[in-house]
């Protein structure tokens, strides 16, 4: 079957991605639900704005990694379009900038209304906040000192996915903020980590042979296994702690139906035998870690 462009650009897109980069905005927006702060322009454009910057990190992951030469052949990670010249270099270019365009636009309109009656400093400190997140999304793979090439990538997964992800989008609902948020945020950052140390794990080898310094790479196979249950399990941690703190009805526990999915990843990833088995694991985690977050929140507003 002849593959046309809109083919080649929505296999760039990597769509599958998009659950686990929509779960911050879910826990969030339930967040905020439960404490009487929802609006839904902001939910939308909220979503709206995620899923363009993580096309745009897809992107510039794809163009990154054909630039320094990290796709190679025998790579077992989903196709990518630069490395096997789908789309060319230049193309490619020019949708990153695209995707930086729509990004910066969603972002500011959604600034403006969540915070479009508070102050100049708030307006300032997530414009700032949304301008670190387009610079995060290109600079993983991106530029002369990416920072995925560092080992740096879960930290930055975290706080974006998690931290940045949760708070920002529970405070452009309410324009409030609770120190309660930050054990939840912390949940869906550590799930969210935990998916990039997958992927970094069935890499790991070809990551070396480019010189991308990832995690795995530094510290080996069993370090990233190892790391790897540490994840989901601070994740379960903190979901029973906040449960326990916040204990207002039963429903709390419906989340808890997911915690089968979790268990059966971390199996397969810590007795894992090829690489390719690991693309399969890094899906359902992703979309484990979205049910998560919507029966979470489910079950804070029930």
């Amino acid at each position: 079957m002849k593959t046309t462009k809109l083919n080649t650009w929505l296999k760039a897109f990597r769509l599958r991605t998009l659950p686990l980069a929509l779960a911050s905005a879910v826990m969030g927006s339930f967040l905020a639900l439960s404490e009487n702060g929802f609006k839904w322009e902001i939910l939308v454009l909220t979503i709206l704005t995620i899923t363009f910057l993580q096309i745009l990190s897809n992107l510039a992951n794809d163009f990154g990694d054909a630039v320094s030469g990290a796709d190679k052949p025998d790579r077992v990670g989903p196709l990518r379009v630069t490395a096997s010249g789908m789309v060319t270099l230049k193309e490619m270019k020019r949708m990153v900038i695209f995707f930086i365009v729509l990004s910066l636009i969603s972002g500011s309109l959604l600034i403006y209304f969540g915070l479009k009656n508070m102050n100049w400093k708030h307006i300032l400190l997530f414009f700032a906040i949304g301008v670190a997140a387009i610079v995060a999304a290109v600079k993983y793979t991106v530029g002369k000192n990416p920072y995925g090439y560092k080992g740096l990538g879960d930290i930055f997964v975290f706080i974006f996915f998690g931290l940045a992800g949760v708070a920002g989008t529970y405070y452009l609902h309410t324009n409030w903020f609770d120190n309660q948020v930050i054990i939840p945020a912390a949940m869906i950052g550590l799930m969210s980590t935990a998916v990039l140390n997958i992927n970094n794990l069935r890499d790991i080898s070809a990551d070396s042979k480019s010189g991308k310094k990832t995690l795995p790479v530094q510290f080996g196979f069993d370090f990233a296994r190892r790391y790897h249950l540490l994840l989901i399990g601070a994740a379960w941690f903190f979901a029973i702690l906040f449960t326990i703190l916040e204990f207002n009805s039963w429903w709390q526990f419906l989340s808890f139906i997911t915690l089968p999915l979790f268990i059966r990843n971390s199996w397969k990833v810590y007795h894992y035998k090829e690489s390719a088995e690991l693309n399969t694991e890094l899906k359902n985690l992703a979309l484990a870690t979205f049910l998560f977050a919507l029966t979470f929140g489910l079950g804070m507003v029930l």
